[in-house]
């Protein structure tokens, strides 16, 4: 049974890591009063830091009257009664303009006691797993957001059920996780069908789906609609300098791939909203302005930051969704 952990990631002092790993083992009952903590020796050696920063550590439980030294035999457990400091594992794919949003509003609603440290693992399945076994046991809460990495239910579920939550994309396989998230299915479908009126006036929906970032849902819903609503349309996994042609409509989650497109009708001479058009995916500040405005289907960032800080807030183990809606600028 593993009691103390240290993240060499965290920006957190090792000392306050040790500190809060202790109190973590208490309080989910791996340690109880009158057990052993490991040795000043043991912990120096394993993690490969100075027998003072486990001293100052244990110093400071013995301070706080949670462990009690016997000279010539080690550190023991003396109370359970404390009050546990709260940290919080925040575990991003990568940060851009509305996944700041998202942090910021989550800062700004959480309770201001807790401590929140963010990583990130950049779609890379090795760091993702490295990253939550390095956290295990340093902190009092989860959250997590998988994105479409395969294999990361596995890993997720290593972390305690009732302090994980999962952010923006969850799937079967974390569902009994607490979450707040986006039907990207229902979300792309729903946008179309209110927009169809202004959609119909297009010969073709073509969706830029890379498929390395976006989830898949977008593309079950893309189809969906076009199928019912009988839309001619094409998927494509990348734009770089494909001929547009007067009348296609792009419907692209990619900023890349938005600033591709808009490059190719310049050199066309084609005019956004008349000629073509385009709807992009995750509102900014920026697409309010850029060539008059660019059309989105986004969530409201801001929103789920606020109710992701609500839940932790009041440890709540709902399973909520964020809707998204269709953002209608001048590019449609």
């Amino acid at each position: 049974m593993k009691i103390i952990n240290i993240n060499t990631y965290s920006n957190q002092p090792k000392y306050k890591q040790i500190v809060l790993s202790v109190e973590m083992a208490i309080a989910e009952k791996r340690l109880k009063i009158g057990d052993k903590l490991p040795s000043v020796n043991k912990v120096s050696l394993e993690f490969s830091i100075s027998r003072d920063t486990v001293l100052i550590a244990y110093d400071e439980l013995k301070k706080r009257g949670i462990i009690y030294a016997v000279l010539g035999k080690g550190y023991y457990v003396k109370s359970v009664e404390f009050t546990l400091e709260q940290r919080i594992f925040l575990l991003f794919d990568e940060l851009n303009a509305f996944k700041e949003d998202l942090y910021n509003s989550f800062i700004e609603h959480v309770n201001k006691n807790f401590q929140t440290d963010i990583f990130f693992h950049h779609f890379n399945l090795e760091m993702f797993k490295k990253l939550v076994n390095e956290s295990i046991g340093n902190y009092s809460n989860y959250i997590i957001m998988p994105s479409n990495l395969e294999g990361t239910s596995e890993i997720i579920k290593s972390l305690p059920l009732n302090n994980t939550y999962i952010l923006d994309q969850t799937n079967n396989a974390l569902s009994g996780y607490p979450s707040i998230h986006q039907d990207f299915e229902t979300d792309m479908y729903d946008a179309l069908l209110f927009g169809k009126g202004k959609l119909e006036k297009y010969d073709e929906l073509i969706l830029i789906f890379p498929g390395d970032k976006e989830p898949i849902g977008m593309v079950r819903g893309f189809r969906k609609f076009c199928s019912e609503n009988n839309f001619k349309n094409t998927i494509i996994s990348s734009f770089e300098r494909n001929e547009i042609k007067k009348g296609d409509l792009f419907i692209i989650p990619s900023d890349r791939h938005l600033v591709n497109v808009i490059e190719q009708s310049k050199r066309q001479k084609l005019k956004l909203g008349i000629d073509y058009g385009i709807i992009s995916y995750n509102d900014t500040s920026l697409k309010k302005v850029v060539e008059n405005g660019i059309t989105t289907i986004s969530t409201d960032f801001n929103e789920m930051g606020k109710i992701l800080a609500e839940m932790v807030n009041a440890n709540s183990k709902s399973q909520i969704r964020n809707y998204s809606k269709l953002i209608i600028r001048n590019s449609l």
